[in-house]
C-alpha cells in the first residue's frame, strides 16, 4: 500500500473515529517511512502519533517492543533495561565547552537525512569519560529524552558470565537487540569489557570479551546512538577510543557551575536571608556534581529531621564539612 492511500485511508478512520484503526494505519506510515530510511521522519510521527498531550495514555506503548528483553541463558537476569525519562536539557549544568559538544551529537543525530544527501552521517558511537559523578550517565538521560528515544541501559552484571564464551553471547544478544530499532544505548562503565588486552594479569577470556566487543561495535549499523561512559579512561584498550566518532570529557564544575548546582539542589526549601552560598562555593572545589547533590539533600534532611522548614547557614555547613571529609578519605584509599 503507498503512503497516499494508508493517509486516505488514516482520514477516514478519523472522520469514523475508529482509533484502534486510526493507531495501527498510523504505525503503517511509520514503518513505510522506516523502510525508506527515513529514520528522522519516522522518528517524528511517532513522537506525533504519541504525543503526551494526547488524551490516551501512550507513555507506555510508545516505548513498547515485540521483541522479548535478552537474558542471560544461566541466570535468567535480563541483559538490559529500557527506561524512559522527562528530562529538560537545561537539566544539564555542564562546561560550556561540554555542552556545546553534545548539544552537537543531537543536532547531528537529528539531522540524519540533510547529512546524506552530502553522503555524510552523523556521529552516532560517543565515548564519556570523567570522574564518577560528573553527569556522564545523567547526560545520556536527558540526550534521550530530548530525542524522545527510549533509552536501553546495558547491565553488563548480568552480562558478565562465568561460563566461557557465555559473555560474547551475551554482547551478541544486545547487539542484535538494539538493531531492531531506534534508541539511545547506553554502555555504562564500559571499561568493564573494554580493558586494554596487553594487561598481563587479565585473562584470555576477557581479552576475547574486548575482541568481540569491538566487532560487534564495528559492525553496527542501526540507526540508534550508541553512548559508552568509563570512569577510568587509562585502563580503556586503545582499541577502543578508535571505534567511537566523538569522545567528550566531564569536568569537574568550576566555581560559577557549583553555584548554579548548589542553587538547583536547595530550591525544594526555604533558605534563611543570612545564608551564605558563595561561601559553600569557594569550598567545594574538588565536589563532583553527585557530591554537590548529596551535600545538598543532606543539608536539607538535617534541617527536617531537626524540626525546620528553612534551612539555616548551619545546616549547609555541617554538610560540607561532613562531606569535605568523605572526600578526603575517598582520596586518601584511591
Amino acid at each position: 500500500m503507498t503512503t497516499n492511500e494508508l493517509i486516505k485511508k488514516l482520514f477516514i478512520a478519523f472522520s469514523k473515529k475508529d482509533e484502534e484503526e486510526f493507531y495501527k494505519l498510523g504505525e503503517e506510515i511509520i514503518n513505510l517511512e522506516k523502510r525508506k530510511k527515513h529514520n528522522i521522519v519516522a522518528k517524528e510521527l511517532k513522537e506525533a502519533l504519541y504525543s503526551k498531550n494526547h488524551s490516551r495514555n501512550t507513555s507506555e506503548k510508545r516505548f513498547r517492543t515485540n521483541m522479548p528483553i535478552p537474558r542471560d541463558n544461566d541466570s535468567g537476569f535480563p541483559l538490559l533495561e529500557i527506561k524512559q525519562f522527562e528530562l529538560e536539557w537545561e537539566q544539564l549544568i555542564l562546561s560550556e565547552k561540554t555542552n556545546y559538544a553534545l548539544k552537537q551529537i543531537v543536532l547531528g543525530f537529528k539531522s540524519y537525512e540533510v547529512l546524506a544527501t552530502f553522503n555524510l552521517k552523523p556521529k552516532n558511537k560517543v565515548l564519556f569519560s570523567g570522574m564518577p559523578g560528573t553527569g556522564k550517565t545523567f547526560s545520556a538521560q536527558v540526550i534521550s529524552s530530548y530525542l524522545g528515544l527510549p533509552l536501553v541501559y546495558i547491565n553488563f552484571d548480568a552480562i558478565i558470565s562465568s561460563y566461557l564464551g557465555e559473555t560474547a553471547s551475551n554482547l551478541r544478544k544486545v547487539f542484535e537487540f538494539i538493531s531492531n530499532g531506534i534508541w539511545v544505548v547506553l554502555f555504562d562503565e564500559v571499561d568493564i569489557i573494554g580493558k586494554n588486552r596487553d594487561d598481563q594479569h587479565e585473562t584470555g577470556e576477557i581479552k576475547r570479551v574486548v575482541n568481540n566487543f569491538l566487532q560487534m561495535i564495528d559492525n553496527f549499523e542501526g540507526d540508534s546512538l550508541i553512548l559508552a561512559s568509563t570512569n577510568h579512561p587509562h585502563i580503556l584498550d586503545p582499541a577502543i577510543w578508535r571505534r567511537f566518532d566523538e569522545v567528550i570529557n566531564f569536568e569537574l564544575p568550576n566555581q560559577d557551575e557549583r553555584m548554579n548546582l548548589i542553587n538547583l539542589y536547595l530550591k525544594p526549601i526555604k533558605k534563611e536571608t543570612e545564608i551564605n552560598v558563595s561561601f559553600v562555593c569557594e569550598e567545594t572545589e574538588g565536589f563532583s556534581p553527585s557530591d554537590l547533590k548529596s551535600m545538598c539533600r543532606d543539608a536539607i534532611t538535617h534541617a527536617i529531621i531537626n524540626e525546620r522548614d528553612t534551612l539555616t547557614n548551619n545546616d549547609l555547613i555541617y554538610s560540607l564539612e561532613r562531606y569535605r571529609e568523605r572526600i578526603d578519605m575517598r582520596t586518601i584509599n584511591k
